[in-house]
């Protein structure tokens, strides 16, 4: 392995501070490094006709930008820029207007917008490409590159100095891929994305995306791992594509097919395979742990090798688990109902790797309201530890710092347990719903919620609140830090917060 990539992957203590992938690092625990982070801000007036933030008016707010009117995606923070996906409803090219996904790219000190990527809607309507979401994938960037998945379900790869240096690599026709309207052509410049190569998971896999393409990469060792969001189409209850592969891997260099998984996961797919890859070393062995939209979590080889039998390359699965109890899944021999309150739930928030055990949350779209959960942590085999039920449905990543673990659920309470047995500590109610994540840096856990509040406590065994951030705007996506400066995207501006 690179020493730069088994760094990414296995020791997160010895990184810069900078945020390069959705969960930090290849571990995609919600932990970050950080110091003398506020427990009070003012989050600054919004000029109703500009929607500016004005910062004479705010606390501790180092930055604001103006993002869309929806925006789902957790930031990036690397080599001094700052991403984050969103729509396009306060355009940045006023020439290219209309529904489309976005990533926008600022400066990390100053807040300068610097260049975007702009991705027109697939046109098939909520079932593929939910109108007004945007951009709901987070960047993962290694050296001078960006790695996500684009709203039209496709493995995208970018060079983060955006057109600023030249249009590089073999891809060329950024003004074909980004035009919308052939009444209005994009026009590439200065501030413009710069496409290194494409990967159409729909094309080449056909891959059923539903409602939306979710997952955050992530590349280890030159490759690149993925879940193509493959689904149920708009009956709920009609798979289209159950011979797609629900996660693959790809050349990082290339952008082409290294191998894909063969546990049947869309074959029994509830609604889609939305959640994102981690990876870890469980008990000698480097893997790959993923969620699946079937509801189990799953641990594969991470180099694909060939399948004799499929005549295929293939991520080779060491084992799978259940994460809904039986009672989730059946009753009195028959199959419970997905998407009722005693049925089964996929997993949405990411698995996690973390001193060789994984730890995970099961949850469904919010749209199918509350529900009966579960958390899980497991070991190497895949055999549980310990699990947790007094818990509803959660779309939340959890945090594990110092022997406890941290997570949300979307009823809206916070949990702490004990990392070790899953004793229960404390519960801290909300009174909102929650769909981003906890992050813990500093001593401190900030919770978002759709109510345009970060709760802020203390980490440790007993409940101890210290502040609380309210925005204009709801929050669905989580916090990160970078560098001693914390992130709080709303669904409509972009905050760089830090003691003044």
């Amino acid at each position: 392995m690179k020493p730069h990539l088994l760094l990414l992957a296995l020791t997160p203590a010895l990184l810069a501070e900078d945020w390069p992938m959705w969960g930090r690092d290849a571990s995609r625990n919600m932990v970050g490094n950080a110091k003398d982070l506020p427990t009070e801000i003012a989050t600054g007036e919004i000029d109703p006709d500009t929607e500016e933030v004005d910062l004479a008016t705010a606390k501790n707010v180092l930055w604001a930008a103006k993002l869309g009117s929806q925006t789902y995606g957790n930031t990036t923070v690397a080599d001094s820029k700052v991403y984050v996906g969103t729509n396009n409803e306060s355009p940045r090219d006023p020439k290219q207007k209309g529904d489309r996904g976005v990533l926008m790219a600022f400066d990390e000190k100053t807040g300068k917008f610097l260049w975007q990527l702009l991705i027109p809607k697939l046109g098939a309507g909520k079932v593929s490409d939910w109108e007004y979401v945007g951009l709901c994938s987070s960047p993962c960037v290694v050296g001078n590159k960006a790695y996500l998945v684009t709203n039209r379900g496709e493995v995208i790869c970018l060079d983060t100095a955006g057109m600023s240096n030249g249009n590089d690599g073999p891809f060329k026709d950024e003004a074909k891929y980004s035009t919308a309207d052939p009444a209005a052509p994009y026009e590439p410049g200065p501030e413009s994305a710069d496409i290194l190569w494409i990967y159409d998971m729909r094309e080449e896999l056909g891959a059923f995306p539903h409602n939306v393409s979710s997952c955050s990469p992530m590349v280890v060792d030159g490759i690149l791992y993925t879940a193509t969001s493959n689904g149920v189409d708009w009956s709920h209850t009609n798979i289209p594509a159950p011979l797609a592969p629900s996660l693959v891997a790809l050349d990082a260099e290339k952008g082409t097919l290294l191998g894909e998984e063969i546990s049947g996961v869309s074959e029994r797919v509830l609604h889609a395979s939305w959640s994102s890859p981690a990876f870890g070393k469980l008990g000698d062995k480097d893997k790959i742990v993923w969620g699946g939209g079937d509801g189990f979590a799953y641990a594969y080889d991470p180099k694909p090798v060939m399948d004799e039998e499929e005549e295929i390359e293939i991520l080779k699965e060491t084992w799978s688990y259940d994460a809904n109890p039986p009672e989730y899944r059946t009753k009195d021999g028959e199959p419970i109902k997905y998407a009722t309150f005693r049925g089964p739930s996929e997993i949405i928030g990411t698995t996690i790797v973390v001193d060789g055990h994984v730890y995970m949350g099961i949850g469904q779209d919010p749209e199918h309201g509350d529900g009966v959960g579960m958390v899980s942590c497991l070991d190497a085999e895949g055999k549980p530890v310990w699990t947790y039920k007094d818990v509803g449905r959660t779309i939340s990543t959890p945090s594990v710092h110092d022997g406890l673990m941290y997570i949300a659920e979307y009823d809206g309470d916070l949990h702490c347990l004990d990392a070790k047995t899953g004793k229960h500590h404390w519960k801290h109610e909300t009174f909102s719903r929650i769909w981003g994540s906890t992050l813990v840096a500093d001593g401190k856990v900030f919770l978002p919620t759709e109510d345009g509040e970060v709760h802020v406590l203390a980490t440790g065994t007993e409940k101890k609140e210290l502040g609380l951030y309210e925005f204009e705007a709801p929050i669905y996506s989580s916090p990160v830090v970078a560098n001693d400066v914390l992130y709080i995207a709303t669904m409509t501006h972009l905050y760089a917060i830090k003691k003044k």
